[in-house]
């Protein structure tokens, strides 16, 4: 006697607990103090961020007239990277999630 053929079975597996949030970009911040020169934050910031001269005086500008200014975005590893190496040069930096 033949076994009779079985139906196959057909199964939703929708998972609704999987997080497909993109990750939030993190921002790199240097704040102004009242030791580096503008012209040495210029440079520092150029020759990290290989930024023209042009857009690190902007950038520098910002530190200095309104406080900070924001000179790095991307992955939490890379910001952690920037603000290591901002530190390396005497300048006071700090990361959070934009």
């Amino acid at each position: 006697m033949t076994a009779p053929l079985a139906e196959p079975i057909i199964i939703d597996e929708t998972d609704t607990d999987i997080d497909v949030t993109p990750d939030t970009p993190w921002v790199v911040i240097v704040w102004n103090d009242p030791i580096n020169l503008m012209s040495y934050v210029t440079f520092v910031l150029q020759k990290l961020f290989g930024f023209s001269n042009e857009k690190a005086t902007k950038l520098m500008l910002d530190v200095h007239e309104k406080g900070k200014a924001v000179v790095s975005t991307g992955p939490r590893e890379k910001a952690e990277v920037d603000v290591f190496r901002l530190h390396e040069h005497g300048l006071w930096a700090t990361m959070q999630q934009d």
